[in-house]
């Protein structure tokens, strides 16, 4: 069973800092792309960051300068380092998987970051 776990949202002041982090399981094929996605209340889905197996990375220019996406490949892992937050990211932070072969994706179930100005 194929489970994507995030953690690490939550409340924070404007200015401060969060880690989100992605732990995955039971996925059987190599992962290419890695990446967090968020959702606000009537807003659609929108790519935060994304990086390759490779290192590649890709920012949404709202966030450039201000989020560091990295992975762990040997425990297929994903994190967000979150700075200078703004209220304006506040949202569900999903995290996504697609694997290299067959481009099969995965969700996580999203986790909340509140930020309060």
């Amino acid at each position: 069973q194929v489970q994507l776990v995030e953690s690490g949202g939550g409340l924070v002041q404007a200015g401060g800092s969060l880690r989100l982090s992605c732990s995955t399981s039971g996925i059987i094929f190599s992962i290419d792309v890695m990446g967090w996605y968020r959702q606000a209340p009537g807003k659609q889905r929108e790519l935060v960051a994304s990086i390759t197996s490779g290192g590649i990375t890709d920012y949404a220019d709202s966030v450039k300068g201000r989020f560091a996406i990295s992975r762990d490949n040997a425990k297929n892992t994903v994190y967000l380092q979150m700075n200078s937050l703004k209220p304006e990211d506040t949202a569900d932070y999903y995290c996504h998987v697609r694997t290299l072969a067959y481009n099969r994706n995965y969700w996580g179930k999203g986790t909340l970051v509140t930020v309060s100005s």
